[in-house]
């Protein structure tokens, strides 16, 4: 009803108390390609789905290197992304160099969130149309979060979000109890399954891409090649699962 009057800038309430500037950037964040992060005691995970342009372009990267013990998925703007990504890998540098060693995963990513809402009070600027999955492992564990335009952050055991995130989170919520004690490889294959019902098209190792962290393992971004064992597992059971259906109709 008062939309058209009360969106042109950040610091103006509607009269409903909603800042619609910064619900813009949320849908932004909703209509970006699903990304998901999950965790153990040892490790945490990211998987994203990349979209590309056209049949002639590259698939646009999601997975971004902040650390060796933390990185980001991002969805949304990925633009935005980028720039964020480059805040945090500054910070990441400072830190070091006047600590000497790497910063907190729930500091920096508080940090971040203050950043982000810093943008929603200023008329001259706009919100980040972006929203990140962070992983990381310090010496409290391993950690997932979840941050957004507002500003608000939030610890995940597992998350998705993006478009049609809501099919990864229902797998995710079905199988979390399993993931604590799980080893490395079963979390790459939950989260690929989990991405499955969330992409608009078939899962293959060039549209997707995996990220994992963890105890005494660096960040590592697996794609393409280093991607395709674990894309096969995913198709088995692609396979197991039509013979059952098979099955049940007979």
């Amino acid at each position: 009803m008062f939309r058209n009057d009360y969106d042109t800038d950040v610091t103006t309430f509607s009269p409903a108390g909603r800042i619609h500037q910064v619900e813009y950037a949320i849908a932004a964040v909703k209509q970006g390609s699903a990304c998901v992060a999950l965790k153990s005691e040892d490790y945490a995970v990211l998987a994203c789905v990349m979209r590309k342009e056209s049949e002639l372009g590259s698939h646009q990267e999601k997975l971004f290197k902040v650390d060796d013990h933390m990185g980001i998925g991002i969805s949304g703007l990925i633009a935005d992304g980028r720039v964020l990504c480059k805040y945090l890998r500054t910070e990441c540098l400072s830190h070091k160099f006047v600590f000497e060693a790497p910063i907190q995963v729930g500091r920096l990513v508080k940090q971040l969130s203050d950043k982000s809402q810093k943008f929603t009070q200023k008329m001259e600027k706009r919100p980040y149309g972006v929203g990140l999955l962070v992983i990381g492992y310090d010496a409290t564990g391993a950690h997932v979060y979840e941050t957004v335009p507002s500003g608000n952050y939030f610890e995940y055991i597992a998350q998705a979000m993006g478009k049609r995130s809501q099919s990864a989170r229902t797998y995710l919520e079905k199988y979390f109890k399993e993931f604590k004690s799980m080893e490395l490889g079963n979390l790459i294959e939950h989260a690929l399954k989990s991405l499955k019902g969330a992409s608009e098209v078939p899962l293959t190792k060039a549209n997707c891409a995996v990220a994992y962290v963890g105890k005494n393992t660096p960040f590592t971004i697996l794609a393409d090649e280093k991607i395709a064992p674990y894309m096969s597992m995913v198709e088995d059971d692609k396979k197991e699962d039509a013979k059952q259906e098979a099955k049940d109709e007979e």
